[in-house]
């Protein structure tokens, strides 16, 4: 079997109020409470991969990155703009208003409320 990622554990200072942000700027559905007490509030982002949103005190940021086709980028784009989200196209300037992503066709970046630096493109990233 191939090595895949099931999930990922990404710390919060609320884990329900982030993984509804996350979810509702992605265009997902929240999953509801998982682990041991239900600590856990999850997003499934595909058939693989499911972020798991836990609360604690202190909230090392991390970078996320995901592909897509040019469509679900144009969504959430949208829900960027709508819900006042500034993005970028530059890591170092997350709020430039700026799609034209250095590696690849179009893509952003936007630090979300618990400072983890989200990074959208259409299309895998060249390396």
């Amino acid at each position: 079997m191939p090595i895949t990622l099931n999930h990922l554990v990404l710390p919060s200072h609320d884990n329900a109020a982030a993984a509804r942000r996350f979810a509702e700027v992605l265009g997902l559905q929240v999953g509801g409470n998982e682990g041991v007490d239900g600590k856990f509030t999850t997003v499934p982002v595909d058939a693989a991969l499911t972020i798991f949103f836990m609360t604690t005190d202190t909230v090392v940021p991390t970078h996320l990155a995901f592909a897509t086709d040019a469509a679900t980028f144009d969504g959430i784009l949208a829900r960027l703009r709508q819900a006042g989200i500034a993005y970028g196209n530059d890591p170092r300037d997350p709020a430039n208003c700026r799609t034209d992503h250095p590696l690849v066709e179009c893509g952003c970046f936007w630090v979300d409320a618990d400072g983890h630096l989200i990074e959208v493109t259409v299309g895998p990233a060249r390396r």
